[in-house]
């Protein structure tokens, strides 16, 4: 009784307006055409059903749930896994959790000085390896992606938080994401449909971006991909058109919030992602993509679009009309400093400086001009292995990163040069060691504050 008690309570919690959380947009994910089912871009040929045929008979869950096998792949249901982690999380157990990662952290570079300590002219180095992630732990996650190891999708994501080996990383995202299933017997045929389903959509829908009812959208992506970076990259002719294609499918397919500028940022570290397993350069933004097959490509640029999507699904409320989604957390991110650093807020009101002159980007971009392209791709890492990580433990990692630059933060007496200084953080020589401590940081206001909203009002 207890326990029901418990979850009760838990769900009390959970349907509260947490910072983060996104209210669906329904049927702005659902086209009007589906080229697949009509038409006749695409023979159709006999194949058998999506889901499993329905039992005449299924007298508990546990029957239900072994007739369809195949759809259960973490083998629990993540709402009993919610469940049981909300009744079993203590703060002082997840404060030690946090603290001990700071602890590794400083152990670390104390044994880096004497060797490899940065000299006074040198910058210094990102870590090669995930720092918190012990060598066995990335043996496993690229066993367990690469569907040598049977292992529940909850393990693959506590191994990943940490960060992600580069060589399994594209296979990994893909199941984080949700686009592909756990079953590795699966993966083929799903990776076919999906990339066949994409083509076909770029068929039956691209012709019309010069349309007067499509040329307003298909122009501004048209302007702002040269914007983007890492320039090298995205102004070859090749990933230009990619990215045009992509942009332009996802906002025929999303009438509720169409294309928002913002959205393009988005694209571009799945695409660098998936490209690292096609090319030999280290450096995937300098890389020659006219090199690369183009049946690769194709097949790169169906993976980006899908797991952008994927990932669009949890934040449309960001990018539709008036942008609530952004308002609220904007809004939350203001509550929340002004709990965890009262001081630093205080400063910000006494000068005038408004949160969304700032934190509207962190938002819309999800920090992707704050920190270099690695760091991010990085920092998608963690966000892919946390529930919601895009929507909601982002507003922790947000105010984690205001509250990172208290110092200088303070040292400001004038508007404008706050306001300088928060739309051009110096980041520009972070690495995976400082998103780590990032992270931590966020992870312990996270459980200070996730599940008690009381924290959030004076």
């Amino acid at each position: 009784m207890a326990s029901d008690g418990a979850r009760k309570q838990f769900w009390k919690r959970s349907s509260s307006k947490v910072p983060g959380s996104i209210q669906h947009v329904y049927g702005a994910q659902h086209p009007p055409f589906d080229p697949l089912l009509h038409g006749t871009l695409l023979k159709a040929a006999p194949k058998a059903p999506a889901t499993p045929v329905k039992a005449k008979r299924v007298s508990t869950f546990q029957e239900f749930e072994s007739n369809t096998s195949d759809a259960w792949d973490a083998g629990e249901d993540d709402d009993g896994l919610l469940a049981m982690a909300a009744e079993s999380l203590n703060t002082d157990v997840v404060m030690e959790t946090a603290h001990r990662v700071l602890r590794n952290h400083s152990q670390r570079q104390e044994r880096r000085k004497p060797q490899d300590a940065p000299g006074p002219e040198q910058e210094p180095k990102p870590s090669a390896e995930p720092p918190s992630v012990p060598s066995g732990d990335l043996r496993l996650v690229k066993s367990v992606s690469e569907g040598r190891t049977s292992c529940p999708a909850e393990e693959l994501r506590k191994l990943s938080w940490s960060g992600i080996p580069k060589p399994v990383r594209p296979m990994t995202w893909k199941l984080l994401s949700g686009y592909l299933p756990a079953n590795v017997d699966r993966r083929p045929a799903t990776l076919q449909r999906k990339q066949k389903e994409y083509f076909a959509f770029i068929e039956h829908y691209y012709d019309s971006r010069n349309d007067d009812v499509h040329q307003d959208t298909y122009r501004q992506i048209h302007i702002d991909i040269p914007r983007m970076s890492p320039e090298a990259l995205i102004l070859q002719p090749k990933v230009t058109e990619i990215f045009e294609r992509i942009l332009f499918i996802w906002a025929i397919r999303h009438p509720a919030s169409g294309y928002v500028q913002g959205i393009n940022d988005l694209v571009t570290p799945f695409f660098v992602v998936f490209m690292c397993e096609h090319i030999e350069e280290e450096d995937v933004d300098a890389a020659d993509v006219s090199r690369v097959p183009a049946d690769v490509l194709r097949n790169v640029e169906a993976d980006t679009y899908w797991c952008m999507s994927k990932l669009l699904d949890g934040i449309q409320d960001n990018y539709t009309f008036a942008q609530p989604g952004i308002q609220m957390k904007v809004k939350m991110l203001e509550e929340l400093v002004s709990r965890i650093d009262e001081q630093v807020h205080r400063h910000l009101d006494q000068h005038e400086v408004r949160y969304l002159q700032f934190a509207f980007r962190w938002m819309n971009n999800l920090l992707m001009r704050e920190v270099p392209l690695h760091c991010t791709i990085r920092l998608w890492d963690t966000y892919q292995s946390e529930p919601d990580g895009f929507s909601h433990f982002h507003l922790y990692v947000c105010a984690a990163f205001l509250v990172r630059w208290r110092k200088e933060i303070l040292e400001e007496r004038d508007f404008q040069e706050l306001l300088l200084f928060l739309q051009n953080l110096p980041t520009a020589h972070w690495g995976n060691e400082d998103i780590s401590l990032l992270l931590a940081e966020a992870y312990r206001l996270k459980f200070a504050f996730a599940d008690a909203p009381n924290h959030y009002k004076k």
